[in-house]
């Protein structure tokens, strides 16, 4: 109905013109060389409007004319768009198919339709690994990181994946430094940064990129011994090792020794002595007496060191090692007999009980029948404390921040092994 009185409005205005054309008065005349022309005005304008409706039919076609070849561009690249589009969905039907052979002609199809774009990369990089060639894959990953946009990410992501899955580890640290430069402040990245730096030891770039939930002490306290560090760089990493976990004595340890070599021995021995107070461990006591030459003066730093935790069983352990060392036999022995009544099966505690055996009586029978009875418990008797992994129960001398087995970081407690309790009794020698 719209369109029927859209007609109508257009044939009466037709019409109106039309009439009023024809009832314009006069005539119109002009000379072109020899040749005289005369008409009517109506004529005169019909023949103007008829003029004007070719010259504008003229230059549409000449425009049409003009822009033919780009029109005929757009028409081939819109085709092959819609070839190239096709393409891709087929090479990532057969990608998530696993059909190595119809996802590579899939991609050679999108990358000749569509050429090298971010996305036909990524599918030519994946459909090389999936028929495991990584070199070609590799050269993909390599043009997606040459692009100067956000895509280049991607090739770096990709070049990191390989190196990791070689262990090649001082590539994959400097690809993860390119990825970051091409988009910083990913969460991925910065916990891959953290996992390379510590395979490679470098435990400053460790901490700096950990995330919150991993051990920061242990990576600080690794950090701040690795003597990469500026010195007050190191003591401040010491410090915030100490102050996040206090019970870590690998943290003790590095903020200790930085305020010692900074000449604070008082604050030194504060942190030992809070840290012991806390959660003994033998190499806390070894730091403590460091600067002590005569063995009275160790007993007495033993004492004071274990004044506010005297019960524990490194304590009464430090005290008969210190007292022996010292010729304080009772007391020696007074020591180690606490740290057996707390049920204590250690060999480190059946040596020790043999050595007090030998420095009691040296030349009589008694003392060397005491001396072999504690070394045949020693021989059956649990295994001394080291510094266990959390994760894979492996057993290591001395602390590191990463287990050397498994690598989990910050799982290394000092702990005893758990051991078998089916050992037959030993039957004491009496002489």
């Amino acid at each position: 109905m719209r369109k029927i009185l859209y007609i109508l409005v257009v044939s009466v205005i037709a019409l109106a013109a039309a009439f009023g054309i024809a009832a314009l008065p006069g005539h119109v005349s002009g000379e072109i060389g020899d040749t005289q022309i005369e008409a009517s005005t109506p004529v005169i304008v019909l023949a103007l409007i008829i003029a004007f409706a070719l010259l504008y039919v003229l230059v549409r076609w000449l425009t049409h004319l003009v822009r033919l070849p780009r029109h005929v561009g757009r028409w081939r690249t819109g085709g092959r768009q819609r070839v190239g589009d096709a393409a891709v969905t087929s090479a990532m039907v057969a990608l998530a198919a696993g059909n190595s052979a119809a996802a590579d002609r899939a991609v050679t199809r999108a990358r000749r339709a569509l050429g090298d774009t971010p996305q036909t990369l990524m599918l030519a990089a994946s459909a090389a690994r999936l028929a495991g060639r990584e070199d070609q894959a590799a050269d993909a990953f390599r043009a997606l990181a040459k692009r100067k946009d956000a895509a280049a990410f991607l090739g770096h992501h990709g070049l990191l994946r390989q190196a990791i899955a070689r262990e090649d580890w001082t590539e994959a640290t400097a690809l993860a430094r390119q990825a970051e430069s091409a988009q910083p402040g990913t969460a991925w990245l910065r916990q891959q940064r953290s996992q390379l730096a510590i395979r490679a030891g470098n435990w400053n770039e460790a901490f700096e990129h950990a995330d919150p939930k991993s051990p920061r002490a242990a990576l600080a306290a690794a950090a701040a011994q690795s003597g990469t560090a500026q010195s007050w760089h190191a003591r401040r990493l010491a410090r915030r090792a100490w102050k996040e976990d206090p019970t870590l004595a690998a943290a003790a340890l590095a903020y200790a020794g930085q305020l010692r070599s900074a000449g604070k021995e008082e604050k030194a021995q504060a942190v030992i002595r809070q840290t012991w107070t806390l959660a003994p461990q033998p190499d806390l006591a070894d730091f403590a007496f460091a600067p002590l030459a005569d063995k009275e003066e160790r007993l007495k730093a033993a004492r004071q060191l274990t004044e506010p935790n005297p019960d524990n069983v490194e304590s009464q352990l430090l005290l008969a090692r210190t007292a022996l060392l010292a010729n304080q036999l009772s007391e020696a022995r007074r020591h180690a007999e606490a740290a057996k009544a707390t049920g204590l099966n250690q060999r480190r505690l059946w040596l020790l009980f043999a050595d007090i055996a030998e420095t009691e009586n040296p030349d009589s029978e008694e003392g060397r029948i005491a001396m072999r009875n504690a070394l045949r418990q020693a021989a059956v008797a649990d295994p001394d404390p080291g510094w266990q992994c959390n994760s894979c129960r492996s057993v290591n001398v001395v602390w590191a921040p990463a287990c050397p087995a498994c690598g989990a970081v910050g799982s290394l407690s000092w702990s005893a092994p758990a051991v078998s309790r089916n050992v037959p009794a030993l039957v004491e020698d009496q002489g």
